[in-house]
C-alpha cells in the first residue's frame, strides 16, 4: 500500500513526465527504489535519497514527508527557491531583486 510520500512522488513524477528510471538517473537511485517509494511501505527511506528526490521533483523533503497534507506544492516549490535565493552571490539576488521589481510595475 503506497504511503503519502510514495503518492506524493508519484504525482510528481508524472506530471514532470519522467518514468520510474528516468527519476532513478536523476536521482542515483535503482528504479526499484523508486517504484517501491512509491508502491510500498518501506521501512525508512534514505534521506540523502528523498533530498535528491525533491530536488529533481522542484519541492522540499518537508513536503515529501508531510503525510498530513500540510504543506501545498506551490509553498513547497517557494520555499525551495527562497533556499537557492539564500545561497546566491549578492550581485545574483540583485539582479532577481530588479527583475520582481519590472513585473511589479507592470502590474501597476
Amino acid at each position: 500500500m503506497p504511503t503519502a510520500l510514495g503518492s506524493k512522488i508519484k504525482k510528481l513524477r508524472e506530471e514532470k513526465g519522467y518514468t520510474l528510471e528516468k527519476l532513478a538517473d536523476l536521482t542515483d537511485s535503482s528504479k526499484s527504489y523508486i517504484w517501491e517509494l512509491e508502491n510500498k511501505s518501506p521501512p525508512r527511506p534514505s534521506a540523502e535519497k528523498v533530498s535528491k528526490i525533491a530536488e529533481q521533483l522542484g519541492v522540499t523533503i518537508e513536503y515529501l514527508l508531510d503525510s498530513e497534507a500540510t504543506i501545498t506544492v506551490e509553498k513547497a516549490a517557494d520555499a525551495r527557491f527562497y533556499r537557492k535565493y539564500q545561497q546566491m552571490d549578492e550581485k545574483t539576488k540583485e539582479k532577481i531583486r530588479s527583475i520582481v521589481d519590472l513585473w511589479d510595475e507592470d502590474d501597476s
